[in-house]
């Protein structure tokens, strides 16, 4: 649940195939746990220009404060109320980030926690991220409301102990998080109210989390509920666009035809700065790079077990600047990287062309391209590649944006010649940094 990620927007959802960003964008980045302050600040300045097509937001529902551990990542998936009142800001701030993005075409995705209240073992109290007082033993949540009557006791009063028992796994409690009754219209219209009431703000769409843990037709009659987008940035007639967090921990119950078909988007870790999975989008064939998963649908670096967001004393650190464009105040921004930003760039430059020209050695080095728009190369194997290769690309000089960026008609890293016939020569070295090679139609020198 914690994460920083980049969403290529080619994995579809529950009756939502349009993630609503906007023409030529297909990314979105994750600035988990940032104050909604900066991520404005980050939409005007960076993203924005930069090509980005949307933000993931942790959730802004108001929530738990942890303290042992001290405030851990976790407790943002501990609701209380849906008081839009969390260490990332209030809701005037919230409604300012999502105009001012919105206003420069970056769309906001919110992390909806659903599934589920707070932990049962919390004790009663006011230690909150807006004050509100809860009691989990009693299942009051008076801010809300909840009470006994809107929680899963009466059919699992108790841990999932069996993941293999779809039963357990959508009734039962998750790490002693206390489960919503979604069977019951008064939970899910309170739930859609939350959602809708965000939808009106001007978000384009949520990640639902714990979604497995949901029956799917409890999911279905609280989307049916929602609002269309608000007009002011979306066509008339919108739905919000719909992803849900489906993580297997091997040999569960859960069926991914139970999840409205191929409408799935699956999360999964990457260890290395650019793990980057590559699937052949007719789904033949797969390559990767260090780690892979099911879908092309997101990428993101886990950085650590429990600790929480930079911060003094509980208060998020703001999010600053150095003068090489790089995050400050102990914020680490991997989609400010060099690598990062120019792979965004080449998606948004190739979406919608074929996939075209697939080449490999039968082990881990893999080429392939996307129509006459761009082509990338990848060495994952313990020795050079050293390759001639049908790009499909017209003839001329081209940056890899990889090793650099194309800057005052001239290249900053490798440059790769690609002759009349389309074919260019490749050679990447296995211990490279980032060994891999990306040129495209905008990098054309």
């Amino acid at each position: 649940m914690k994460f920083l990620l980049l969403l290529s927007l080619v994995g579809f959802c529950w009756a939502q195939y349009d993630p609503h960003t906007q023409y030529g964008r297909t990314s979105i980045v994750h600035l988990f746990e940032w104050r909604w302050v900066d991520i404005a600040k980050e939409c005007e300045r960076y993203l924005g220009p930069k090509g980005f097509g949307g933000v993931q937001v942790s959730p802004p529902n108001e929530n738990a404060v942890i303290n042992n551990p001290s405030r851990p990542w976790w407790e943002r998936y501990q609701p209380i109320s849906y008081k839009i009142c969390t260490r990332s800001g209030n809701e005037n701030e919230f409604r300012d980030m999502v105009t001012r993005c919105n206003n420069v075409g970056v769309r906001i995705y919110v992390d909806a926690v659903i599934n589920h209240m707070c932990g049962s073992g919390n004790p009663a109290g006011t230690s909150s991220t807006c004050g509100s007082y809860y009691n989990p033993n009693n299942r009051d949540f008076p801010a809300v409301p909840y009470s006994g009557w809107d929680f899963n006791d009466g059919k699992c009063n108790g841990e999932i102990n069996n993941y293999n028992d779809a039963n357990q796994v959508r009734n039962c409690r998750l790490s002693g998080l206390l489960d919503l009754a979604l069977d019951k219209d008064y939970v899910r219209t309170t739930i859609a109210n939350y959602m809708n009431n965000l939808i009106d703000i001007g978000v384009a769409g949520f990640r639902l989390d714990a979604a497995k843990h949901m029956w799917p037709g409890d999911i279905k009659a609280v989307l049916d509920k929602l609002h269309n987008l608000n007009t002011k940035w979306f066509s008339q007639g919108s739905r919000p666009f719909i992803f849900q967090e489906v993580i297997d921990l091997g040999g569960e119950a859960i069926k991914s035809s139970e999840y409205f078909g191929n409408g799935r988007v699956t999360e999964f870790k990457f260890g290395a700065k650019l793990g980057t999975v590559i699937r052949k989008w007719n789904g033949e064939k797969m390559a990767y790079l260090k780690n892979w998963g099911e879908d092309l649908s997101i990428i993101h670096q886990d950085v650590n077990d429990w600790i929480g967001p930079p911060n003094n004393n509980g208060a998020i650190k703001e999010v600053t600047i150095n003068a090489d464009t790089t995050c400050g105040n102990g914020w680490v921004c991997e989609h400010r990287w060099r690598q990062i930003r120019n792979m965004v760039a080449f998606r948004n430059v190739v979406n919608g062309q074929p996939f075209s020209n697939w080449w490999d050695n039968g082990s881990n080095q893999v080429a392939f391209g996307r129509g006459n728009k761009g082509f990338i190369v990848f060495n994952n194997d313990d020795w050079s590649l050293s390759a001639k290769l049908q790009t499909g690309l017209p003839a001329g000089t081209y940056c890899d944006v990889i090793s650099g960026d194309k800057s005052n008609g001239s290249c900053t890293g490798i440059k790769v010649q690609v002759s009349g016939d389309g074919t260019a020569q490749f050679s990447i070295s296995n211990s490279a940094e980032d060994p891999f090679i990306a040129i495209h139609a905008e990098s054309k020198l």
